[in-house]
């Protein structure tokens, strides 16, 4: 057994044994918003949006992109489990604006091995094989990292699936500090249109059964 498994494992068994409660938690989140995030070890939404467990659907990748896979989990998250709010939260010191597509492409296709990061980026320092199944992959890489939650939001908020009277907010997550800070233009375009505002999000429709005749 690896040090960090038995690590993760003592500290279930310790997380199990004052579970209380926690296991009468709804299905659907409490406070009926979703976060896309950044897998980023530095950040814990818990902490800097005050969440419990039960309270929020938190979505997180690389960058916290709006990829499709996100779109889905977020279309998901709203349209089975009520969410009305969605938050994209980006944050400062991004990995994922020290590379480019070609640049991680190149890594791979020289060695599976994990790259070492110096000054001027990342390098690999391994032996090959690589892959070229990277060249199909678009890795949604941040050249800006205000425009990357701008691109993000206008994204989410375009998209068919999403209604318009969910709003989507677009943050900067400070590392140095812990600070949530506003991106002005992806609040705007993020907000709920005028001819939408009355319309409810939690309005039940009844699903009828569909009959197929072989």
């Amino acid at each position: 057994m690896s040090k960090v498994l038995d690590e993760v494992l003592s500290a279930n068994a310790d997380y199990v044994s004052s579970f209380g409660q926690r296991s009468n938690l709804a299905l659907p989140p409490a406070r009926r918003f979703a976060i896309l995030t950044c897998m980023d070890a530095r950040l814990d939404p818990a902490k800097y949006a005050g969440l419990s467990e039960g309270d929020a659907h938190v979505i997180r990748n690389a960058g916290g992109r709006a990829s499709d896979d996100a779109i889905r989990s977020l279309v998901i998250s709203y349209k089975l489990l009520g969410t009305r709010e969605f938050f994209v939260i980006h944050h400062t010191n991004c990995g994922m604006e020290f590379f480019t597509d070609d640049v991680i492409r190149g890594l791979l296709s020289n060695s599976l091995e994990t790259a070492e990061l110096g000054a001027r980026g990342f390098r690999d320092v391994g032996k090959g094989p690589g892959s070229a199944e990277g060249q199909f992959i678009d890795w949604l890489t941040i050249k800006d990292s205000q425009q990357a939650v701008v691109d993000d939001v206008t994204r989410i908020r375009r998209h068919p699936l999403v209604p318009k009277n969910i709003p989507v907010y677009g943050y900067i997550y400070d590392v140095k500090t812990g600070k949530l800070v506003e991106v002005e233009e992806a609040i705007r375009a993020g907000r709920v249109e005028e001819t939408t505002r009355a319309v409810r999000a939690d309005v039940e429709v009844p699903v009828q059964e569909s009959v197929v005749s072989i």
